[in-house]
């Protein structure tokens, strides 16, 4: 039976797994296999990749870089869409789990953005000569990256969390609006950056000894990023609960007559 004091309890649920107890068990049973094909996924994708793929015939061995870039690229991007729908899951029907989830979120995309643009000034240096430009696509994948930090600090600003975690939903939204600016950059202005060369309309411009380790090292770096999502929304809600056991043991203890107040009292 779940304990009556749980911060959870008291939110309205969207979906049966909103309720924590559940959410744990299921996600006890999921993570350990997500973690063991994120592991072989980048361990075959990474091989591939950085071992075996044959080098560009223009950008020769500095390719290889493509195999992390474009993954945290990607997952910056996928990642703060899914900030922004968490979002909404909290402000509009106040899913319990989603404040959490959205709070244990943000760092873990702050640092996969943070890899975005290591990454791609270690290819631009060598490729345009610079190892910055501050042109659209570069310009707005950095806001993208204060978006992450900004809703980090945001959810963590306040003493009373359900404040912070609001602020920092509403933050998650009006910076959505960046996505669609980071996406279409590239096509909308002239920049150094090159333009689609997986998800464009047409075929993808990359060979397929190049295009499959990369896409296998998409996959890897996914799952590998669900994980640690999932492995920090269960410590959260771990800790929520132990803490909720601890304040009703306290309040307990307080209460007169009470078997914990009597032993205090050395009755």
């Amino acid at each position: 039976m779940e304990n009556p004091e749980t911060p959870f309890s008291r939110a309205p649920s969207l979906h049966r797994f909103a309720n924590p107890g559940r959410f744990l068990r299921l996600s006890g049973r999921v993570l350990p296999w997500l973690t063991a094909a994120a592991l072989v996924s980048l361990a075959i994708g990474l091989g591939w990749g950085l071992f075996y793929a044959p080098p560009d015939w223009q950008q020769g061995e500095t390719v290889r870089i493509l195999y992390i870039h474009v993954p945290m690229a990607w997952l910056a991007m996928g990642g703060y869409a899914g900030l922004a729908v968490g979002s909404i899951l909290a402000l509009v029907w106040r899913h319990p789990l989603a404040d959490v989830a959205c709070r244990e979120l943000s760092p873990l995309g702050a640092a996969v953005t943070a890899l975005c643009l290591a990454t791609g000034s270690l290819w631009g240096k060598p490729m345009w000569g610079t190892w910055w430009v501050w042109d659209a696509r570069l310009t707005s994948v950095l806001v993208l990256f204060f978006l992450w930090l900004g809703h980090a600090a945001l959810s963590r600003a306040f003493d009373d969390a359900e404040r912070g975690a609001r602020m920092a939903a509403i933050l998650a939204l009006i910076g959505a609006v960046n996505l669609p600016i980071v996406k279409f950059s590239v096509d909308w202005w002239n920049t150094l950056h090159q333009p689609a060369s997986v998800t464009k309309l047409g075929a993808p411009s990359l060979h397929v000894d190049i295009l499959y380790p990369l896409l296998v090292c998409t996959f890897g770096f996914t799952l590998a990023f669900a994980a640690i999502a999932l492995a920090r929304t269960r410590a959260a809600v771990m800790e929520r609960r132990i803490r909720a056991l601890q304040l009703a043991a306290v309040r307990r203890a307080e209460t007169p007559n009470s078997p914990g107040f009597a032993a205090a009292a050395g009755e």
